[in-house]
Order: structure tokens, then C-alpha cells, then sequence
């Protein structure tokens, strides 16, 4: 049994014998579209127009979500444990975010062992 393969372009619907897969490439990212010869010339041409204001243009990166790690600034114990010292001792520090200098000093003066993470 014998199959036929029909292409149709993915721009305008049409089916013909010059509709194929063609790739290209943006950004340094490749992409794969069904095109006919006349889509697949007028893509290129785009692209060619396009090309001076990319090569010209800065890229804009995401803003961060802030540092994921949860890890103390003090070798071997979490940021909860100096959170949990600092509540017991009656030292002022915040539920969440970021723990204050003076928090991690008087955290390592109780606690000989603890190291500053370099």
C-alpha cells in the first residue's frame, strides 16, 4: 500500500509540489515551517530586513526573581536556624527576606562553630 504525502503551507493553505519543510534560524534559535517557494522567499527577505536592527539592538534579559538559595551566610547552619536563635534570644528579625548583618554577627559570637561562608 502506497502513501501520499501532501505538504500544505502553513502561511496561506495552499498545496503544490514546491510546498516543503524549511528551517531557519533567529537568535541563535532554529525553526522548521511548511512553506512554498514564494512564502519561503518573502520569509528570507524578512529576515534579511530584520537582520541590521538585531545586529544594532542590545538584548533586554528578564528581570531576576531574587536569590532562590536559602542557604545562611554561615557555613553549616540554615537561615531558619539563625531565625530561630535570633526569636528565642529576643533579637529583632524578619519573618522573611533577608537577615541583617548584625543578626549573623551575634549569631556566630553564640555560636563558636559557626564560620562565615566565604
Amino acid at each position: 500500500m502506497a502513501e501520499k504525502v501532501i505538504r500544505v503551507d502553513d502561511m496561506d493553505g495552499s498545496e503544490g509540489s514546491d510546498v516543503d519543510k524549511r528551517d531557519f534560524e533567529v537568535l541563535g534559535r532554529t525553526f522548521t515551517i511548511d512553506l512554498s517557494d514564494d512564502n519561503y522567499k518573502r520569509l528570507n527577505e524578512l529576515l534579511d530586513g530584520l537582520a541590521p536592527f538585531i545586529e544594532n539592538a542590545a538584548e533586554v534579559k528578564a528581570a531576576g526573581k531574587g536569590r532562590k538559595s536559602r542557604t545562611a551566610k554561615i557555613k553549616g547552619y540554615t537561615n531558619a536556624d539563625v531565625r530561630s536563635w535570633a526569636l528565642r534570644e529576643g533579637v529583632e528579625v524578619s519573618e522573611r527576606g533577608k537577615i541583617s548583618d548584625e543578626v549573623y554577627a551575634a549569631f556566630i559570637e553564640a555560636h563558636p562553630d559557626a564560620k562565615p561562608d566565604a
